[in-house]
């Protein structure tokens, strides 16, 4: 898959358009659906996305994301897509759905298809949707296919509702809906070692500030050591002040400061809590670890 940062001239394009932070099942079935229809016709296929969510610009906040960037771009990937296009939404963002449509997509792309979810805007103050993009279909000469909601247990699958269940520590919900487990990925570092006094060594990972907080709790996790159980928190049993991800491989015992470690989280076991001392704490996290 080739990535760009601005637009080409690359006709002939089945193009996917939507943001994608988490690229959930629903997302899936809109990039499925431009990967197939572009193998199904000769053509290749696009996602056509922005470098920072939408709300960093019409909101002026800035968003906890599901994936960091490379997540989503390798997820991206893995679903058969030729091209990546990741643009400014700033510099986009005061441009009309007509002006997108005909100036960007359709200059750039000439578009055989086009592909959204059943609630995509575009353009200023979204004046561009669903119905704008079918409404054009014979002009600009492409075929539009509006996907419609995916939903478990009738309910709409969206970055939304995961971050939602993310933030409320309800793991299993938010893995369901984004069809695999939500994972941090980072550098181990060295702690204060003190784990290993009580038998229980762990890795230490910094939280990614720009990804959507657990709540500070122990879960249930795999590795690419292995699995165990991970504590997301301030360690208050030894008065810890900073926010840290620590994890205990079980039956692991190597050397890997510094290496990578990726963090699949498959439910929360339990809250942090302070412990009056570090053989109760000890004895805690022996129930936790028959609860992974």
């Amino acid at each position: 898959m080739q990535i760009y940062n601005t637009t080409n001239f690359n006709p002939k394009l089945s193009l996917a358009l939507g943001f994608f932070d988490g690229v959930h099942l629903g997302h899936r079935a809109v990039i499925e659906n431009a990967v197939n229809f572009a193998k199904a016709n000769g053509n290749k296929s696009a996602v056509i996305t922005f470098s920072n969510h939408p709300c960093c610009y019409l909101k002026n906040i800035s968003p906890e994301y599901i994936n960091t960037r490379q997540e989503r771009e390798n997820r991206i990937k893995a679903l058969g897509i030729d091209y990546l296009y990741e643009l400014d939404f700033g510099e986009l963002s005061n441009i009309s759905a007509e002006e997108y449509l005909k100036n960007i997509l359709v200059k750039n792309f000439s578009p055989i298809s086009i592909s959204t979810g059943w609630n995509h805007c575009f353009g200023f103050k979204k004046s561009g949707n669903v119905k704008f993009l079918h409404a054009n279909e014979a002009k600009y000469n492409y075929k539009y296919f509006e996907l419609p909601p995916q939903k478990i247990d009738n309910e709409i699958i969206s970055s939304t509702t995961i971050r939602r269940y993310l933030a409320s520590g309800e793991i299993k919900k938010a893995n369901a809906m984004l069809g695999y487990n939500f994972s941090i990925t980072g550098e181990i570092v060295s702690g204060n070692q003190i784990g290993r006094t009580i038998g229980f060594p762990t890795a230490n990972i910094i939280y990614p500030e720009d990804i959507v907080k657990l709540p500070h709790g122990v879960y249930s996790v795999e590795t690419n050591y292995g699995k165990g159980i991970a504590n997301y928190g301030t360690r208050p049993t030894i008065n810890g002040t900073d926010t840290l991800l620590e994890v205990n491989i079980i039956d692991f015992n190597k050397n890997i400061y510094g290496e990578t470690i990726i963090v699949k989280f498959n439910k929360m076991i339990r809250p942090e809590r302070k412990f009056s001392s570090l053989d109760a704490l000890k004895n805690q996290i022996q129930l936790d670890l028959k609860s992974i």
